[in-house]
Formats: C-alpha cells, sequence, structure tokens
C-alpha cells in the first residue's frame, strides 16, 4: 500500500468518526457532487464581488446600471426556462451540467481580455451577465435534479441542507480570500480564478456514476412544455411556493442591485474591506445549514421557509435604519448574516417541497416552469431597486423590500397549505 491510500483511508476514517454512520458524505457518489458544489461555490464568490466591483469601482456604474446589470443574469430565465424544461426531461442531466461549469469558465474570462484589449465597458458587461444566466438557466436545473438521482426522496432535504453547506464554507472563506485577489490583481483579472475553479468542478463532476434513468417517449415539444405549466398550475403547494418566492426574488434582487454601492459609496468600504464583510454572509449560510434539517424536522419544512422570509427582512430592515460609520459596517455585516441564514431556510425547503411532490419524468419540466416564474419578477425587482436608489437614495431601496417582505411572511404564514406543513409530501402520481 502506497503513501497515497494510506491517506486517503486516513482521511475516511476521519470522516466517518466526524459524521454519523447513514450521513450522505459517506457516500462517496454524493461526496463527489458535494466537492464539485464546495470549489465552483468558491469561483462563484470571486465573480459575485468581481464583476460588480468591475461595474462600480472600475467603470463608475450609476445604480440604474447596476439594475440592468443584475437584471441581465437574470432575463435568460424568463426566455429560456420553460422550453429548457421540456429538453432536460428528453437528455441526461449530468453532461449538460459539466458543460454548463466550462461555458461560465469562458465567459467570465471574456472580461479580463476585454479589459487587457481595452473593450471594457458596460454593455460588454451586460453581455457577459447574460451569458452566464443563460447557461445557468439549463444547468442550473440539470444539477438541482442530479441531486434527486443520487438521493432519496426522503432525504431531499438534508440533500440539500448538504449542498448548502458547500456553499456556506465557500461564502465563509470566498469572501475574504476574494477581497484580497481583487485588491492585488484588480477585478476583472480576479475572474480568472473562477474560470479555473469552474474547469475543476467540471473535471470533478465528470467522474460521477449517475444510475440509468428512466426512458419516456417524447411528445410533441409543445404539449410537453404546456405539460410542465399545467402540472404546477394544478397543485396548490407548487403555485403558492412561485408566488411566495417570485415576491422574495423581487426584493432580494432589488437590494442586489445596490448592495456594492452601499458599502463602498455610502460606508467607505474598500474591495479588500467588502470582501472580508462578505465572510459574514458565509458565516450565516453554514450556521443555517449547519442546522436547518433539525429545525425542519421540528417545526416542518413550510413554517421553516416562512422563517427563512423573515430573518431576510430583518437583516434589510437593520442596515436600512443603521447610522453611518462603524455601526453601519457592523450592520452591513449583520445584514448579509441574516441574509445567508433566511436564503438557506427558503431554498432548502423550497426546492425539497418541489422535487418531493413531483415524479421523475415530470422533474425537468418543473424545475424549469418553477425557476421560471419565480424569476420572472426578478429582472423587474433588480431594476426598481437601481432606479428607486438613484431617485430616492439607496436606504429607500432597503427599506422597501425589508418591508415587503416582512408583509409576505405574514401572508405566507397565512396560508394552511404553506403553515401546516409538518412534513415532505409524497410524489403527486398523476402527470396530467
Amino acid at each position: 500500500m502506497n503513501t497515497s491510500e494510506i491517506s486517503q483511508r486516513a482521511d475516511r476514517g476521519l470522516l466517518r468518526l466526524a459524521l454519523r454512520p447513514d450521513d450522505l458524505l459517506l457516500d462517496r457518489t454524493y461526496r463527489r457532487l458535494w466537492s464539485s458544489i464546495l470549489i465552483s461555490s468558491f469561483g462563484a464568490q470571486v465573480t459575485l464581488l468581481a464583476l460588480p466591483l468591475t461595474a462600480a469601482v472600475l467603470l463608475q456604474a450609476s445604480p440604474t446600471q447596476m439594475g440592468v446589470l443584475t437584471a441581465m443574469e437574470i432575463v435568460p430565465f424568463a426566455l429560456l426556462s420553460l422550453p429548457s424544461g421540456v429538453w432536460l426531461d428528453r437528455v441526461r442531466k449530468l453532461p449538460v451540467y459539466v458543460l454548463g461549469e466550462v461555458l461560465i469558465a469562458a465567459a467570465v474570462t471574456c472580461v479580463p481580455v476585454a479589459w487587457w484589449m481595452g473593450l471594457l465597458s458596460m454593455p460588454f458587461l451586460y453581455v457577459v451577465a447574460f451569458a452566464i444566466g443563460a447557461v445557468n438557466t439549463t444547468a442550473g436545473s440539470a444539477g438541482q435534479i442530479v441531486l434527486t438521482q443520487l438521493v432519496a426522496r426522503e432525504r431531499l432535504v438534508e440533500g440539500h441542507a448538504r449542498n448548502a453547506l458547500a456553499s456556506s464554507t465557500a461564502e465563509v472563506m470566498g469572501p475574504g480570500a476574494a477581497g484580497l485577489l481583487i485588491r492585488f490583481t484588480g477585478a476583472p483579472l480576479a475572474l480568472l480564478a473562477d474560470a479555473v475553479l469552474m474547469v475543476g468542478s467540471a473535471l470533478i463532476l465528470r467522474g460521477i456514476r449517475i444510475p440509468p434513468e428512466e426512458r419516456h417517449p417524447p411528445t410533441a415539444f409543445w404539449p410537453s412544455m404546456r405539460g410542465g405549466l399545467d402540472f404546477v398550475a394544478r397543485r396548490r403547494l407548487l403555485t403558492t411556493m412561485a408566488i411566495a418566492v417570485g415576491i422574495w426574488q423581487f426584493c432580494y434582487q432589488a437590494t442586489l442591485a445596490i448592495q456594492i454601492l452601499f458599502g463602498t459609496r455610502m460606508l467607505g468600504l474598500s474591495e479588500r474591506a467588502v470582501g472580508l464583510s462578505y465572510v459574514a454572509l458565509g458565516a450565516g449560510t453554514i450556521l443555517a445549514s449547519a442546522f436547518c434539517n433539525r429545525i425542519v424536522r421540528h417545526i416542518g419544512p413550510g413554517p421553516a421557509l416562512v422563517l427563512g422570509f423573515a430573518v431576510c427582512a430583518l437583516g434589510w430592515l437593520t442596515l436600512a435604519l443603521a447610522p453611518l460609520g462603524l455601526v453601519g459596517i457592523v450592520a452591513y455585516a449583520a445584514m448579509l448574516f441574516l441574509y445567508g441564514v433566511g436564503a438557506v431556510f427558503i431554498f432548502i425547503n423550497f426546492l425539497a417541497l418541489r422535487q418531493a411532490v413531483t415524479p421523475a419524468p415530470m422533474l425537468g419540466r418543473m424545475t424549469s416552469t418553477m425557476r421560471w416564474l419565480i424569476l420572472l419578477p426578478a429582472g423587474p425587482g433588480a431594476l426598481f431597486g437601481g432606479w428607486i436608489a438613484e431617485q430616492f437614495g439607496l436606504r429607500t431601496t432597503l427599506l422597501f423590500s425589508a418591508v415587503a417582505t416582512l408583509l409576505l411572511a405574514i401572508a405566507a404564514w397565512r396560508q394552511a397549505v404553506i403553515r401546516e406543513l409538518r412534513r415532505l409530501p409524497a410524489p403527486d402520481p398523476s402527470l396530467d
């Protein structure tokens, strides 16, 4: 036995000591997926900071331009989600997921190339954002379905919680490293790190073995797409969640459009300081990911979803009302922390619930339909956030999102289909 094999066995032994005997991370195939998510999430942290910082600092973008930049990444979901769902139900999902990682690497590489050639501009960044969104529209849906092929349906909450833990780990360590990288190389060149990490993620994904997918005779394209819409429309749980999470997306994208501007222009934070502030986001997501499964078992996935709305609203309200200076900087980090906690509770339960209720032959169309529905309000939300900030100030956007999301949490709690949902539902056998 060579040194490498001894080391690998030792690592597996330590992993077994740290985890319960049936933990998903002890499954070799799932562990590869988890590792890929961890690596690509590190890359995503670089882009999360570098792309808007390039616009805000290097190109001196206005709030309205920042809103357009945010919206351009969302527009492809409105245009492509429904047809991509029909296509995904007819093809293998893992190769689509792998190709998506490679294409995102190519898209972000274009930014430093354009900067070096003197071609970098806001319209160019709009195109890159649109390209990233277009890839995520299809590859992102494929990635969500891959989890259902590796994990039993009754463990979907745990699977999504573990995936969120991978993302959260990157969100704790990634922003600080990204801030340093941006400080020393500049935001455009820092995007090359994301490209390298995305290629690494793709190489790991290629080694995953997926169980054979059940094949169904394909139907005509338009009837198939309409079937996905009908499936969602006829299930009250799915439509209620789509409306609620869609409203939350409107508010979130409004705040996301001005988040970097608030930190750099109102609080005077440097690129490195913004990156360090985002460590709080990762801390919030790690905390929520670690305890979400336990909390969901105690209160149920429906109430946990509502809890996520309320926590996000509290974070935005904290920053909206905080004074500038040191207190404002602390409030900025607190806002990111609370958003991280709330977003994990929202998406772990939202994803698990919609996948649990959907039969396997409909997963592609359901996933794309639900993503289309919740992201239709996201683009207008980003544009609205940028416009209202330019007209009335950055705080006004935060205050609007906080109040609207608090009202959303109250309205969602009043819906019995969510409030009384204490466990994952069984798949609905009807496809009509």
